[in-house]
């Protein structure tokens, strides 16, 4: 009889854990999209890895800005692409340094965009009746990553994916960002 119980309590334990486990990226990206819904700053800065989400957020629009520029024939044609290369880099580091803070996060959640420059300092703003609406869609990339895709119902086809990376066993921080791929 004993047996039997310790066979039992640890299967439930294991259940708990598993469930546990699987569980707390949810219970992270839902605690983490309502504070940016309600502006709650303190709370973004707790859930948020910042230095890890700008890494992320410099590499994606790097990444973006060169496509572009091999895109544009007329910078190709003048000789100005190799310099644009060079220089774009740091000009798109300093700018995410600068604008990517709570009320940034907050905005780009509620709105389902990227950041921009020009939200550097603006405070959540509440939804109008206009706005479209945001949707969100939830997932594992892989066991230490969860994303939250955000797509707006005015513009289908351009996503933003914000990637929660687990820290321990239970615990997630919003840590890079997927703005998908550049064409």
């Amino acid at each position: 009889m004993n047996r039997k119980l310790i066979i039992r309590l640890g299967l439930a334990a294991a259940a708990v854990f598993v469930v546990a486990y699987g569980v707390s990226p949810l219970l992270a990206a839902r605690s983490l999209i309502q504070a940016a819904k309600t502006g709650d700053e303190k709370a973004l800065e707790r859930q948020v890895d910042f230095p890890a989400f700008r890494a992320s957020l410099k590499d994606e629009l790097n990444a973006r800005m060169m496509v572009e520029m091999r895109k544009d024939k007329r910078l190709g044609d003048s000789g100005l692409s190799g310099l644009g290369m060079l220089f774009a880099p740091a000009l798109v580091g300093g700018a995410v340094d600068a604008f990517v803070t709570p009320q940034a996060i907050a905005l780009m959640v509620q709105e389902g965009r990227a950041p921009k420059a020009e939200i550097k300092r603006q405070e959540p703003q509440e939804p109008k009746s206009d706005d479209k609406r945001v949707r969100q869609s939830w997932g594992y990339r892989d066991l230490d990553t969860f994303a939250v895709t955000l797509t707006r119902d005015d513009q289908p086809d351009e996503q933003v994916s914000l990637l929660m990376k687990r820290r321990n066993l239970f615990d997630w921080k919003l840590a890079a960002i997927d703005l998908g791929t550049p064409e």
